[in-house]
This record gives C-alpha cells, sequence and structure tokens, in this order.
C-alpha cells in the first residue's frame, strides 16, 4: 500500500509560489505539466517529499486557516531572512521551542500558513 502524501497549493500564480518555496527550501522542479507551454501543474522535489502547485485563475485568496505547510530547512533564521524578499510575509523572530525545534510562523505570497521548522536537538 502507497504511504505517500503530497500536499499540493492551488494558486492564480504557479511561477511566483514556486520561487517562493524553491527559494525557501532548495527544493528542485522534478515534475512539469504540460512539459511544454504554460505549466497546470510543477512538482517541487523538497527533500524526499514532493510539493505540488496547480495553477487555478479561478481560485480565491484569502485566509486560509485549516491547512499549515511545515517545511524542515536547514537554518531557520537564513530561510526567515529570505521570506519577505520571496514575496511572502514574515511577522515574528523565529522561536525555540522546548520539543527541541527552532520555528518561524509565515506565510506564502498566497498567505497560506507556512512554518519553517529546523530540528535542534
Amino acid at each position: 500500500m502507497p504511504s505517500n502524501v503530497t500536499p499540493i497549493i492551488v494558486t492564480r500564480d504557479l511561477e511566483r509560489l514556486a520561487r517562493f518555496y524553491t527559494g525557501l527550501t532548495g527544493g528542485t522542479q522534478n515534475t512539469r505539466i504540460p512539459e511544454d507551454g504554460p505549466a497546470f501543474y510543477l512538482g517541487l522535489q523538497v527533500g524526499n517529499s514532493e510539493l505540488g502547485i496547480v495553477s487555478d485563475e479561478s481560485v480565491e485568496l484569502g485566509s486560509p486557516g485549516r491547512v499549515l505547510i511545515s517545511l524542515e530547512v536547514a537554518d531557520v533564521d537564513a530561510a526567515l531572512a529570505q521570506v519577505e524578499l520571496l514575496g511572502g510575509r514574515a511577522p515574528a523572530p523565529a522561536n525555540d521551542m522546548p520539543w527541541g525545534q527552532r520555528v518561524a510562523h509565515v506565510t506564502d505570497p498566497d498567505g497560506n500558513a507556512v512554518n519553517l521548522t529546523t530540528t535542534t536537538a
């Protein structure tokens, strides 16, 4: 039985979100559908996972609140410094959590909640 889960973000601006997530994670594009012309789907290889991004001009952007994307990065503080340069928002500094992670709460350019995490313990 398969055990992979691929989160997929739907956006009006596929290229902008791809730049945001590859810029924060160092991920690389491993899937593009279709291969030629405007993309409908981009799959980004981030570590051993794929993050999908789908283009849909009719999607309503707003303040999502039921899904949180958690990205493990090598250095939370270095990634946090890139968030606004990549079009996201970083309203507060990173914090050390008692369970052994350093975490920053940010939003991507579409307003999706994102946790940047680094394991510290």
